[in-house]
């Protein structure tokens, strides 16, 4: 995943990956949209490149063609695992004080935030079903080391690690010491995706994982 020099998710690769998937769950190819939308098929194929730097007019007739909202393709949803090592952390003097930017995510809905404290049972791991579409998990390992992630695509985390990742997918949270404390930010987005390839749950569904809290 591109990020900028601050460590925020570029804007141009967060447009690009909305767009072929919002294009992709209505069915329509390039063409389709580009008749719909007024624009070429090179401009959008730069575009879902993430090499097309839209303007807000070109995200406005990409908004009206796929018939949702243009701010939608600057909201983070779903997205590939993205890990911040601790050892590559960069921290910003500020006054007083200085700040290490984990992530960001665009667009409104409801956000749980807490603590989790795993401990390694005969080497058993917790897998979790799949949330609400659009929900993401933001994880900082605090002690320990833990192997969480998508089942498909898990990576090994240690204290000062962080990651985040789609939960709206089978994910797995498995020790990999003795006692693992992490601190955990959910978001699940209020507004549904379009046509959704499973029942969308009531958005006060939010996951607790069967992981204590502290």
């Amino acid at each position: 995943m591109d990020t900028t020099s601050d460590g925020r998710p570029d804007e141009n690769d967060l447009v690009a990956r909305n767009l072929r998937r919002y294009r992709l769950e209505r069915s329509m190819s390039l063409g389709d949209l580009a008749r719909r939308s007024g624009l070429s098929k090179q401009t959008l194929s730069k575009i879902e490149q993430g090499v097309g730097n839209p303007t807000v007019e070109t995200l406005s007739l990409l908004g009206t063609a796929l018939g949702v909202p243009a701010r939608r393709l600057l909201t983070e949803w779903g997205t590939p695992v993205f890990v911040q090592r601790a050892d590559e952390v960069q921290w910003s003097p500020r006054t007083g004080w200085a700040e290490r930017m984990m992530d960001e995510t665009y667009g409104s809905g409801d956000v749980r935030t807490l603590m989790m404290r795993l401990e390694r049972t005969n080497g058993a791991s917790t897998v979790v079903e799949s949330h609400t579409p659009g929900t993401l998990h933001h994880l900082y390992v605090v002690t320990g080391k833990v192997r969480t992630g998508p089942v498909s695509d898990t990576v090994d985390l240690a204290a000062g690690d962080f990651v985040r990742f789609p939960g709206d997918v089978a994910h797995v949270y498995i020790p990999l010491t003795d006692r693992v404390l992490a601190h955990m930010v959910t978001t699940v987005p209020r507004v549904g995706r379009f046509s959704p390839t499973r029942p969308i749950v009531a958005r006060n569904d939010l996951p607790h994982n069967g992981i204590h809290d502290s």
